[in-house]
């Protein structure tokens, strides 16, 4: 045992075998050829990278809003790192965007130090964003969010498994990596729903309440935009719609198994003639970008 006369002094030795992770990230877009696949559109894959990034980015900052306000710490901790999984998808995608497509990045003013990923998430207005309905609306209680990201983690965990074999080099990582941490987002969630489904009368009312508000969307997951059906055929990105049958059995196994039927509520139509793909939010994404947007904004000269 090292003797210090501070205990904090072991702390800057230079050695980071005492940190669980070490103190540096693996880059998981390391060697990976960023080149456009050839005969895709950088415009397309741009927007296409948009819409994946935009549904992590804005769920993640709804998940972050539970830290400090979980039932108990472990869930504290839990639904931030899911928050940070998600955000950490945000930023791979959103880099990607901007790189296919520089023309979609706001102009920020001359000697701005935002990366282009970054001013992709802070400087959009709300008509930009690409991200699903499904994401927006507020968490609810904690019924409501456990609802809702069993839904969300088990349809992009679909989609992520597919896009593995994207012909973009760069999406097909992201995927690798969103895989393995999209597997842990569905177990949480899924164990959570059985323990409230067979829990209390209490608990069991309100996984049905919060079912009942987060199935209006459902139907938006496997909606197809023309960008999506593109990129599928070009073998570069996946069409929602192939994922409709696989979400829909992993589901019915988890209201099998903890005694629950889908809410019997109807969805959530388009409005003015479209959804959240085409730019159409709900009214809780102008509060949340609000929230989220308001530091950057205000200095969008400052260095953090």
């Amino acid at each position: 045992m090292t003797d210090h006369d501070n205990v904090y002094d072991g702390l800057l030795g230079g050695d980071d075998s005492q940190w669980a992770f070490g103190t540096d990230f693996e880059d998981p877009l390391a060697g990976v050829d960023t080149t456009l696949p050839a005969g895709v559109d950088g415009a397309a894959l741009a927007t296409y990278c948009l819409m994946l990034g935009d549904d992590a980015l804005i769920y993640s900052h709804r998940l972050s809003q539970w830290t400090s306000n979980a039932p108990d710490l472990e869930d504290d901790i839990a639904l931030a790192n899911v928050a940070l999984d998600l955000l950490g998808q945000a930023r791979l995608l959103l880099a990607r965007a901007a790189a296919a497509d520089p023309d979609q990045v706001p102009v920020l003013p001359e000697g701005s130090p935002v990366p282009p990923e970054d001013a992709l998430a802070f400087f959009r207005d709300e008509a930009a964003f690409r991200n699903l309905r499904y994401v927006e609306p507020d968490n609810g209680d904690f019924a409501v969010s456990i609802a809702r990201l069993l839904v969300f983690s088990t349809y992009r965990l679909a989609l992520m498994q597919r896009l593995r074999g994207s012909r973009d080099s760069v999406l097909a990582a992201v995927a690798a990596k969103a895989v393995k941490e999209l597997a842990y987002h569905r177990d949480y969630a899924g164990r959570w729903f059985l323990t409230l489904a067979q829990g209390t009368d209490e608990s069991r009312r309100r996984l049905v309440a919060g079912l009942a508000l987060v199935w209006p969307y459902y139907d938006e997951l496997f909606g197809t935009h023309p960008i999506e059906r593109a990129l599928a055929d070009q073998g570069v990105g996946v069409d929602p719609a192939g994922l409709a049958q696989e979400v829909d059995v992993l589901l019915e196994q988890v209201f099998s198994v903890s005694g629950m039927t889908r809410p019997d509520v109807p969805s959530i139509g388009p409005v003015a003639k479209g959804r959240g793909r085409d730019g159409r939010h709900t009214e809780a994404m102008g509060h949340l970008l609000a929230e989220m947007q308001v530091v950057a904004r205000a200095h969008p000269l400052g260095q953090w």
